[in-house]
């Protein structure tokens, strides 16, 4: 198991075959951290599905308006929304698009990032200064790994819960 350090910016995120750990990069990109975390204690993130999972590429998910697979759920419109909060600043950095890094998507316009995010798994450095890195898969990328692929999937995996380790 990985050395959670800080807490208060560590993420656990529970999916079907287990628990993953990402550290956040508040040094780095502070905005994307404080938002993660703001919508992982309002329970935001909980059931939303992974509506792009491209095989050697990446995971995507955190549509919290469209993406709750309890509620309101409407797999056409995945990945077509974000959260209530406004659209984020571009907080690029010289941080590569490594595999395991937790990435914020956005649409073409560089300041439009909000509550979808996507994680590497492979190293993508094409996306490098393109999009902000704000996180990285310490524990469980095995778990990630699983996700079942499609664009979106026919039978999309979500994330169980999304939670801060200082609440957990």
């Amino acid at each position: 198991m990985a050395e959670i350090k800080d807490p208060e910016n560590t993420i656990i995120m529970e999916l079907k075959d287990g628990r993953v750990v990402i550290e956040l990069l508040p040094d780095i990109a502070p905005k994307h951290c404080e938002r993660m975390k703001e919508l992982a204690r309002a329970g935001a993130y909980d059931n939303v599905v992974f509506h792009r999972v491209i095989d050697g590429f990446m995971a995507q998910s955190g549509d919290v308006k469209h993406g709750n697979a309890e509620k309101d759920f409407d797999l056409r419109r995945a990945g077509t929304g974000g959260s209530d909060l406004p659209d984020l600043p571009a907080e690029f950095s010289g941080i590569p698009h490594d595999r395991g890094t937790l990435g914020a998507a956005r649409s073409q316009n560089p300041n439009s990032a909000n509550s979808q995010f996507f994680i590497n798994f492979s190293d993508n450095h094409f996306l490098n200064r393109q999009y902000t890195v704000y996180g990285r898969v310490i524990e469980g990328m095995e778990f990630v790994d699983n996700i079942t692929r499609g664009e979106p999937p026919a039978s999309p995996d979500r994330m169980i819960s999304v939670k801060v380790a200082a609440d957990a």
